[in-house]
């Protein structure tokens, strides 16, 4: 298997399941598949953070806000892999209840990854809602 297909399998095993977690309120298998080496950092759809210290906080503060998760997809539009470095571009669709309230929307995600001890581990997150009709 290539280190392509083998990425690949990870994001659609490990990635996914720490996602729909996250949307189900549990924070953290999505603590487990990153970084703990700086630099870390997130540019979400709702809350930003820059290091450690800030990526425990808005991990938490996500966990609290998600609940009943009815479904969780990612769509890979793009993916890479370059020696102990990769990337995925594509679309979160999400349907999850966040503070209560049952919501279904749609995620631009851009992630860069960090091969760690042989083991894949997200480093940096960029994501936006999709505006229908944008």
């Amino acid at each position: 298997m290539s280190d392509r297909d083998e990425f690949l399998a990870w994001v659609q095993s490990e990635l996914h399941d720490a996602e729909l977690a996250l949307h189900n309120g549990d924070a953290g298998p999505r603590r487990e598949i990153w970084s703990r080496n700086e630099p870390v950092s997130v540019l979400g759809a709702w809350r930003n953070a820059d290091g450690l210290h800030e990526l425990d906080r808005l991990f938490t503060e996500l966990g609290t806000s998600f609940s009943d998760c009815t479904s969780y997809d990612f769509e890979v539009l793009a993916y890479d892999v370059a020696g102990d470095m990769a990337y995925t571009a594509g679309l979160e669709h999400i349907s999850t209840s966040v503070d209560g309230e049952p919501r279904t929307f749609t995620l631009r995600a851009t992630q860069i990854y960090r091969r760690e001890a042989g083991q894949w581990k997200v480093a940096h997150r960029h994501a936006d809602t999709v505006i229908p009709g944008t």
